[in-house]
């Protein structure tokens, strides 16, 4: 059975690059344009094996989207990383105290984003 990623992000190009390179590695994804409407796809208690977010978008930022996601339990120990354009200590700080497990900074290369997600999600 494949597994699911939960990919967040307000920029439409960007969904479908990361898209294109989760489900070319066998993932079924589910796409989200902000905090807000990632939280109600998966408000039907719907889990996901994995979530990529961005940190910047409207409606909900991406850490807000971390807390809110943790407080679900079947997103208790979800991978959750952060695919932003963000670098400063700071955001990555507060991203890990939200609860993400990790941070790549855009431009994303394909392949360290697979590397990076076969390192944090169960075998």
């Amino acid at each position: 059975m494949a597994k699911t990623a939960l990919v967040v992000d307000d920029s439409p190009t960007m969904r479908q690059m990361v898209s294109f390179t989760l489900t070319n590695a066998g993932f079924q994804v589910v796409e989200a344009e902000h905090g807000k409407d990632a939280v109600k796809k998966v408000s039907d208690g719907r889990k996901m094996d994995i979530v990529v977010t961005d940190l910047n978008m409207p409606e909900m930022d991406g850490i807000t989207l971390i807390k809110e996601l943790r407080k679900i339990p079947v997103f208790r120990f979800t991978p959750i990383l952060m695919l932003t354009t963000e670098s400063a200590e700071d955001k990555k700080r507060s991203g890990k105290e939200a609860g993400a497990t990790g941070w790549i900074v855009k431009p994303f290369d394909p392949e360290v984003l697979l590397k990076t997600i076969a390192k944090v999600l169960p075998a």
